[in-house]
């Protein structure tokens, strides 16, 4: 020690904390980082990214070379401390023991918690620095890290702990709540889709249809003259078209083709229009809405009729239903059709609603939390619950929620108040 001076001997240890600290920092960044951005990152052609990815791989070798560097360069640290001490102080045990201390001291806070915390504070950017410098020590600790995992797999063993986690892909539920707490990361709107998304595979193609009472549909056997009244006044482009009752679905017409039919409107016939219709595409009601969605795509198709296990009409589906599901409403809404546009509370906690509405609508515009798993709309809900047909003015609570009967026409009921219940 006399050959080196006092200040060498601490920049000494100066440095052996700081290397420390690289290690503790590498460490925590590598393992802290999110694999998924990195891969984005090495597909846009970041040379470091995807020597990231290769170490990541190599996960083994990686922790061997960080936890055996640390480990050699704080033992270092102390016997250097050890060693000034005993030079400077002589074989005092209470200058061994203030030396220890400290030295542990300075690597707690400035080789271990601090780095980490740095580290876990900004796992990219450092994992991307520090990737060329740990790939040379990979390669110049070969031998030593070897050894070292060697003996580590053989105790995994001897204790049958696997040495890799059997499944690492991640569930729904996990990626749902990344998206839920990415916070300002992604905008509020493309949460909202991604969250649509997740919510799709619970969802059946009668959770998201039109109910059969609201479809818009053309009687051919109607006389010629209410058709053509009925055609220039429909709402859509696309008719489902059946004959005498709505479960003998003919064809699908598109209502432009009838253009070309009124220059001979005193000829015109039933027959005319049957020779413009398409078939009709029926859907089990059960279908998943991710595998009708597929189908459409397949069959190239828009719409469909959605049918129960005795082939009657249920409602109608189309690809524009299902793509509102996922990024909201974006068509305009049929006049009469009960939608959930325009729904809120008032300053009583009260709020007027077509019992046809569907459940689903109101539990996402009001924060209700009404049963789905049965009936569908309101008021399927409301005459499954009072068995019955009811008279206007009844109440009921139903998930804390307060439903009032406002008006009953047509043996169902049209229209309901809903009340805040003390949970709603």
């Amino acid at each position: 020690m006399d050959a080196v001076p006092l200040w060498a001997q601490i920049l000494g240890l100066v440095l052996l904390l700081l290397l420390s600290g690289f290690f503790s920092i590498s460490e925590t960044a590598m393992m802290a980082l999110s694999r998924y951005r990195v891969r984005h990152l090495a597909s846009g052609g970041n040379r470091r990214a995807t020597l990231v990815l290769k170490l990541l791989d190599q996960t083994e070798r990686l922790l061997g070379v960080i936890l055996l560097g640390n480990n050699l360069i704080n033992s270092a640290a102390s016997a250097l401390a050890a060693s000034f001490a005993i030079y400077y102080f002589g074989q005092s045990k209470y200058a061994l023991a203030i030396a220890s201390a400290a030295v542990s001291f300075a690597i707690i806070i400035f080789a271990e918690i601090t780095p980490k915390v740095i580290g876990a504070t900004y796992p990219e950017r450092i994992a991307l620095l520090v990737a060329p410098i740990l790939r040379v020590l990979m390669v110049v600790m070969n031998p030593l890290v070897w050894i070292t995992n060697l003996i580590v797999k053989f105790l995994l063993r001897l204790l049958r702990v696997p040495e890799k986690p059997s499944d690492m892909a991640m569930s729904t539920d996990e990626l749902r709540s990344i998206v839920l707490e990415s916070g300002h990361f992604i905008p509020q709107k493309h949460k909202s889709i991604l969250l649509n998304l997740f919510a799709l595979e619970d969802l059946s193609v009668e959770d998201v249809m039109t109910p059969r009472a609201q479809i818009e549909a053309l009687n051919i056997a109607m006389p010629v003259e209410e058709i053509l009244h009925q055609l220039a006044t429909c709402y859509h482009n696309k008719l489902p078209v059946y004959e005498g009752e709505i479960n003998r679905v003919v064809g699908i017409l598109h209502v432009r083709k009838t253009i070309a039919l009124l220059d001979q409107r005193d000829e015109l016939t039933s027959e005319h229009f049957r020779h413009l219709l398409t078939p009709p595409y029926f859907i089990p009601e059960d279908t998943g809405v991710f595998t009708q969605l597929q189908y459409f795509q397949e069959n190239h198709e828009r719409l469909g009729i959605v049918v129960d296990e005795y082939g009657e009409v249920q409602g109608l589906v189309t690809l524009e239903d299902i793509i509102e599901e996922m990024i909201g409403e974006f068509t305009t809404s049929m006049p009469g059709a009960a939608r959930a546009e325009g729904f809120a509370w008032d300053d009583n906690g009260e709020c007027l609603v077509e019992g046809a509405t569907t459940l689903r609508d109101i539990n996402k515009h009001l924060g209700l939390a009404l049963p789905v798993d049965g009936p569908k709309t309101l008021n399927g809900l409301l005459l499954e619950e009072l068995r019955d047909i009811p008279e206007a003015a009844i109440s009921l609570k139903v998930a804390d929620c307060i439903i009032e009967i406002v008006q009953v026409q047509n043996q169902s009921i049209k229209v309901v108040k809903l009340i805040k219940g003390i949970s709603a």
